[in-house]
């Protein structure tokens, strides 16, 4: 149980952060589209990638060194990548307003095209949830699948509560100007994630 709680406590600082898989689970939920199907690809997902880590996979590429280089750089790139979109939007406002009134919809091929580009294109999810948890994991021995399975279990309360609790900000970011400020953040927290990528190693 302890190893359980642990893994929860650790899943949700790793999740609970604003990244683009984040801010498209939320733009999903403000716009009622497909909100159970994202979140739950976004879960499921978690949940194969922190098996994975947990399984042994997460122990044997921190023991590469250069693997575990090539992934933290990769996803200091992809990182930066989204943090300069969300800084330019930020600063030309032109942040569309993504809220439940938009006349903009999502098919379901593209709803789960962009969920699983999202997850399983962005190396940084792998050093989350198959390096990160994976590793940390391992020094729970044999109640290493307990912590897991609490990891497992904060990621897909997260998305889910993301998706569906949407609805209730939708009134404050159906404005530009939230939206400006939310991109905002999302820059700044970008940036740090980087550096810390970067220059504090995994």
């Amino acid at each position: 149980m302890l190893s359980a709680l642990a893994g929860l406590a650790f899943g949700l600082s790793l999740i609970v952060a604003v990244g683009a898989q984040n801010i498209f689970v939320l733009r999903q939920g403000l716009r009622q589209e497909h909100v159970g199907l994202v979140a739950g690809i976004c879960a499921v997902s978690d949940f194969v990638l922190i098996s994975a880590g947990v399984g042994g996979l997460g122990a044997m590429i921190q023991s590469t060194p250069f693997v575990v280089d090539l992934a933290r750089w990769a996803g200091a790139v992809v990182v930066l990548v989204y943090g300069g979109m969300a800084a330019r939007r930020a600063w030309k406002g032109e942040q569309v307003v993504m809220g439940r009134h938009s006349m903009t919809t999502r098919t379901v091929g593209a709803a789960v095209a962009t969920t699983l580009a999202l997850t399983w294109l962005n190396p940084h999810v792998y050093l989350d949830t198959v390096v990160l948890v994976g590793g940390l994991a391992a020094t729970h021995g044999d109640n290493r699948w307990w912590f897991g399975l609490g990891a497992s279990l904060a990621s897909t309360v997260w998305f889910v509560a993301l998706g569906y609790g949407a609805r209730y900000l939708a009134p404050m970011l159906e404005k530009p100007g939230a939206w400006r400020v939310l991109d905002s953040v999302v820059a700044f927290t970008m940036v740090v994630v980087a550096a810390g990528l970067i220059f504090g190693g995994v």
